[in-house]
């Protein structure tokens, strides 16, 4: 707990790396181009909770994609109760790792975890240990509304302005039964309440940068399900 109270007196330098829409003085966090779609405002809206499904195919890729462009450009991020997340993974992405706080065992005062992470980073994703009451969550989500934060829920959230959700995808590589696995794609769709209201898809081609393949080799769902 030593570590967490010292992160949340450390200042956050994303300030200097948001960006202001025109005629809206909302501050936005910037998000991997594929996603800005996605998402009202195109990025990451301080002060909002943007959920991360926990089902369908490679949702670990979709939290570390959230995460990705605000990291890359300044922001302080946290992941809380995701004990298997791969740091190697994370560096993939872009997120960088002397601006990432991890807490896989919070223990049973994880609502107090996250709420004093938020006080002190840019973006504080939270894997909670089981269902929630309705009102954990809107404290969580007020507490990040007030000190300009961004809660990312990853699993069932009632009340989060957007939501997440790996819906598909495949694999390219092995061509007929030989090969490297070289590419992967990820279908995201994405929901919520007022601006992002109208459902919205995305593709996701990792590792982040890849040239999507002209031709599909491998379709996703029975490696997927075998992969994780």
């Amino acid at each position: 707990m030593a570590d967490i109270l010292a992160l949340h007196r450390t200042p956050a330098p994303a300030s200097e790396h948001v960006v202001e829409p025109d005629g809206v003085g909302e501050r936005i966090l910037p998000v991997l181009p594929e996603l800005r779609t996605l998402l009202p405002g195109g990025g990451l809206r301080r002060g909002a909770t943007v959920a991360v499904t926990t089902d369908g195919p490679g949702t670990t890729s979709v939290l570390l994609s959230v995460l990705a462009g605000a990291s890359a450009a300044g922001s302080w991020c946290a992941v809380v109760g995701v004990p298997g997340l791969g740091l190697a993974a994370a560096a993939e992405f872009g997120i960088v790792l002397e601006r990432l706080a991890l807490v896989p065992d919070p223990g049973p005062d994880w609502p107090a975890v996250v709420a004093a992470l938020l006080d002190g980073l840019d973006l504080v994703a939270v894997a909670p240990p089981g269902p929630i009451s309705a009102g954990l969550g809107s404290r969580l989500a007020a507490r990040a509304r007030q000190r300009g934060s961004v809660l990312v829920p990853y699993g069932r959230w009632s009340g989060a302005d957007v939501v997440l959700e790996s819906t598909g995808g495949g694999w390219w590589g092995l061509g007929e039964g030989s090969g490297r696995l070289s590419r992967r794609e990820l279908v995201i769709s994405a929901r919520g309440r007022g601006a992002a209201a109208r459902p919205r898809k995305a593709t996701l081609w990792l590792p982040p940068g890849t040239v999507p393949p002209p031709t599909p080799i491998i379709e996703a769902a029975p490696l997927l399900e075998a992969a994780g």
